[in-house]
């Protein structure tokens, strides 16, 4: 398809915006035609009434129409062909084979939905009949369900310009439980999400769907975004990005007169612990696995291994030899975008300039955007003394930290803010033995893994990738897996309706045969 660079509110393309900027290839450094144009505060107040007015239809859309939609958006983004592989990676640099990947995992995400709401069950009915002779009060009949929220903001996520950005998971989930959603694109890979957009458009006109239930909107100001979270008609925002750039739209979420949630994921290094026993009998083993998952993607993964703790022994001082020759192999690549590469170098200078922390691979530096993968040394104690060496640096790098003692191992861990995910390599009487440390990590994080590496998070119903704060804003929420539509519902409950006057969910003769709590039992 030919690319416009024009916003695109409720199906139809607008070029109104004076300002114009392009896409610029991470390789080469050359800007990509064709120009786009920013969005003004109109067009957002524009947006987002289209999507309050397609709110009133979609959310009343059956969800057998509503799977249909996602279902063809699916096979809209598969029809646009290598073209959008080939887009995708000018862009961004991260390989048409990545790139295959995430677009399966994009079309993947949208069928798993659309799966979901057909089937029904995760509306989560519950209900509790009448009894009008209790005493010494009547008992109401009462009957719960989820419905959605409302208009939805989605911001696109640089590292990943398919699965976290136009049609990712925070779009998809949202439109599975019914809300209209309207993205800002990341200015990184605009002509992706012009193409993607597009995909959606076409599925929307094709189902009947009502043209505000999407709409697309480009700018590089933080005001444009900020303008979009604080609008009145904006009911929830999905945000993949950076801590200081998420506590942004949270603080203006939290500072409207009406509060609106923020689900946003901001960050995680990931931390690694090395138990005794598996040091010991696979430490090469695990170099390797490391090695591969810090420098996956130029290491910009939000679950990059970005700390690895073990104890002071021999096995340990081998492991850190063994990775910093491997880190050493590492080949050199682009960066996302320019931004991204700046604050990373920013990063490794500091980290570098931290007494007590010595560089045991190769200093991170290439010709233009492209980097080379470094590992960091120090010990527990400079740790312990230095927050900057326990917070996230985005890229291909990690700091290898050598605890003096089992107890500081346990310090270590218990002065951790929160992450996405933690990792444990032991053997069974390794965990036995740390058993504390494993509760200790319970408290801190998301997604608890033993004996593997973070990066790699699997598409499916029990994936929880969310955290503690500050790895997101809220850590009773996933932004993969089917638990991710959660954030964009809330609960309602009907008292005493008559049959005809329910939503099918929660009629007697439960029409959709979805399972349902009655009466404190599981029936469908």
């Amino acid at each position: 398809m030919t690319l416009q660079g024009n916003n695109i509110i409720a199906g139809s393309p607008t070029a109104v915006g004076p300002a114009q900027f392009r896409a610029i290839d991470p390789t080469t450094g050359h800007e990509l035609d064709p120009p786009f144009h920013e969005a003004i505060e109109a067009q957002v107040d524009q947006a987002m009434h289209a999507a309050d007015q397609a709110f009133k239809d979609y959310r009343r859309r059956p969800p057998a129409d509503r799977a249909r939609f996602l279902h063809e958006i699916a096979t809209q983004i598969e029809s646009l062909g290598e073209d959008l592989i080939d887009r995708a990676n000018r862009e961004t640099a991260l390989g048409v084979e990545r790139l295959r990947g995430e677009r399966g995992r994009t079309i993947g995400q949208l069928r798993m939905f659309a799966d979901l709401i057909e089937e029904g069950s995760w509306v989560d009915a519950r209900i509790d009949h009448a009894i009008p002779d209790r005493k010494p009060l009547p008992k109401p009949d009462l009957r719960r369900m989820r419905i959605p929220v409302g208009p939805v903001v989605v911001f696109g996520a640089s590292n990943f310009p398919l699965a976290f950005s136009v049609a990712g998971g925070d779009t998809a989930s949202a439109l599975a439980a019914g809300c209209p959603v309207i993205v800002k694109a990341h200015p990184a890979h605009p002509g992706t999400s012009e193409m993607v957009a597009s995909a959606i458009v076409a599925a929307a006109e094709k189902n009947g769907m009502p043209g505000g239930v999407f709409s697309l909107l480009h700018g590089r100001s933080p005001d444009l975004s900020l303008a979009l979270v604080r609008h009145p008609l904006t009911a929830a925002v999905g945000f993949t990005g950076s801590l200081k750039a998420g506590r942004a739209l949270f603080n203006a979420a939290a500072a409207r007169p009406n509060p609106i949630p923020v689900f946003a994921e901001m960050g995680s290094v990931n931390p690694v612990f090395l138990l005794p026993g598996a040091l010991a009998g696979r430490g090469e083993q695990i170099a390797q696995g490391l090695k591969q998952s810090v420098t996956l993607g130029v290491g910009q993964f939000c679950t990059k291994p970005g700390v690895v703790v073990g104890i002071d022994h021999d096995a340990t001082r081998r492991f850190v030899a063994t990775a910093s020759e491997l880190m050493k192999t590492a080949s050199h690549g682009a960066m996302l975008h320019a931004g991204i590469h700046t604050s990373y170098l920013a990063g490794v200078k500091q980290t570098s300039s931290i007494p007590g922390v010595t560089v045991a691979s190769a200093t991170p530096s290439a010709s233009g955007q492209q980097v080379i993968p470094a590992l960091f040394a120090t010990d527990g104690n400079t740790f312990l003394a230095h927050e900057r060496l326990a917070e996230e640096l985005f890229g291909p790098s990690a700091v290898f930290v050598t605890a003096s003692s089992r107890e500081q191992m346990m310090q270590i861990a218990r002065e951790l803010e929160g992450h996405l995910t933690a990792t444990i390599h032991g053997t069974p009487d390794d965990l036995r033995e740390f058993a504390d440390l494993v509760d200790v990590l319970h408290q801190k994080v998301g997604r608890l893994i033993f004996n593997g590496f973070p990066t790699g998070v699997e598409v499916c119903p029990s994936m929880q990738h969310g955290g503690p704060y500050p790895a997101t804003t809220d850590a009773r929420t996933t932004s993969v897996g089917t638990a991710a539509i959660e954030r964009f519902v809330r609960p309602i409950c009907f008292q005493n309706f008559p049959q005809d006057a329910l939503p099918p969910e929660l009629r007697d003769d439960n029409p959709l045969k979805i399972w349902r709590l009655v009466d404190g039992q599981f029936l469908r």
